[in-house]
């Protein structure tokens, strides 16, 4: 069972997202807000695996929400859930340690298909979202982070970036599950990380 949480300023978008997941097998929403003051609070006492991150709060920002709460709660996974495909906020949201960034036009089936794969570790994003964040993976840039990796290396860190697991990326490269397994804990050595999302953070962060 999957536990999620809802974070939307707008009533009816909490209750149809709220009833979708309680509806849908494997899902349970353990709470649902309509402030980040209020979210900041009761998501440390609650712990779900996932949140449902609204940017356009009133008072405090989902991005200020999750910045500070994940520095609480290391293990619950955000997904910012906007209107926007605005390259600032989303860079701010993964910075802050969100793992995912979807517009609320997202179908019912691809939401859920989103949380299940942030909760198993991945980086679901909107196609438009994952374009905008690999066409800012500026692999010229002399400051980038990504120049002391390897030409495999930074194929195997945009695959990541994509949300493909690992078994995804040795097919899509036609090479072993170590292969890729080896590639990706050197990426996290260089990098001086320890997960994919924190790899992700520490590239994709404003520079």
């Amino acid at each position: 069972m999957i536990t999620v949480a809802i974070v939307d300023d707008l009533k009816e978008i909490r209750e149809g997202l709220q009833l979708l997941i309680d509806s849908s097998t494997g899902f349970s929403c353990l709470d649902a807000y309509g402030n980040a003051e209020d979210a900041i609070i009761g998501l440390q006492r609650s712990i779900p695996d996932v949140v449902l991150m609204d940017i356009n709060l009133p008072g405090l920002s989902g991005i200020e929400a999750v910045g500070q709460l994940k520095d609480k709660c290391p293990g619950i996974q955000f997904i910012m859930s906007t209107v926007y495909e605005d390259d600032s906020k989303i860079f701010d949201s993964l910075k802050a340690g969100a793992s995912g960034y979807l517009v609320k036009k997202t179908t019912p089936d691809k939401l859920l298909e989103a949380i299940t794969e942030v909760y198993k570790g991945g980086s679901p994003m909107s196609t438009n979202i994952a374009r905008r964040v690999i066409s800012s993976f500026r692999m010229n840039d002399p400051l980038n982070k990504v120049n002391i990796l390897t030409q495999k290396e930074k194929e195997i860190l945009k695959a990541l970036s994509q949300g493909l697991r690992l078994k995804e990326i040795a097919a899509e490269m036609h090479v072993g599950m170590e292969t890729v397994r080896t590639h990706t804990r050197h990426i996290y050595e260089k990098l001086q990380v320890q997960s994919r999302t924190e790899a992700l953070n520490k590239v994709f962060g404003k520079r």
